[in-house]
Parts: C-alpha cells; structure tokens; sequence
C-alpha cells in the first residue's frame, strides 16, 4: 500500500510521487507517517524528511515548514529542502562556526534570534548527514 507525497520549498517542487512510509521532524518530535493515516497538521523543525519508497529511502534536510498529512496523502511544505546528498559539509561547518563565533563575540550588536537560527540550521545540516552515513547512504 502506498500513499501520494508531494515535498514543495519556496523555491520549486522537490519531489512528487507514491511513497510506503513518510518520517518528518514534526515540531513536538520524528512522526512516522503510513498510508491511511489519521488526518493532522503540524509545523516541522529542522531536522531530516525521509520518504520510504519500494527499494530505497530518500534523505532530505528540511529547514522548517509545514506537514499535512492525509489519509492517502502527505504534503511537505518546507521553508528550504536539499537532498542529503547535495550537501556541502565544508560550507554547512563554515556557516556554524561564523554563528558561533558571531553569538560569542558581540550579543548586542548582532540579531541573536537569527544567528541562533542559523546555528540550529547549521547543527541540524551536520546531523541528518551523519545520520545517512550511518544508514549507508553517504560515502
């Protein structure tokens, strides 16, 4: 049994199709989505979107957004989406330790929420890549 999942950033429509299993980072934790489930909506932290199709798993990082799920079908709103293999590791450590050292050195004169946003990204980038090389799915 499969259900429709459709995964849309701002940017364009990242994947479309029939999959078995969805799991999000729902913002109160991993949810675990199969065809027929209960209706809901919730908003989604940052974190990894894997989709379950027959004979392999697809890894995406989502920065946030929204998930509705319906009985036979699952729409991923997301803020930014990028597949797990597309990304830059020496960039995404770059961008967390420029948000480190920013929230060390001047609280005052930065925009704190963002540059603690941009850390929670960065960390969250970091961890669904190790995640997938401990599945097998990256080198």
């Amino acid at each position: 049994m499969v259900m429709r999942v459709d995964v849309v950033s701002l940017e364009a429509s990242i994947f479309s199709g029939e999959a078995e299993m969805v799991f999000a980072p729902a913002e109160r934790g991993e949810v675990g989505i199969a065809p027929r489930h209960a209706p809901f909506l919730t908003r989604l932290k940052p974190g990894e979107l894997r989709i379950q199709l027959p004979g392999e798993t697809l890894s995406f990082f989502v920065s946030g957004g929204i998930l509705e799920v319906q009985p036979h079908q699952v729409t991923v709103l997301a803020n930014t989406s990028i597949r797990t293999d597309a990304i830059d590791e020496a960039r995404t450590l770059e961008a967390k330790q420029a948000a480190e050292a920013s929230l060390a050195s001047n609280p005052e004169a930065i925009d704190v929420a963002r540059a603690e946003a941009e850390l929670l990204e960065m960390t969250e980038r970091l961890r669904v890549l190790e995640r997938a090389r401990k599945r097998g799915q990256l080198k």
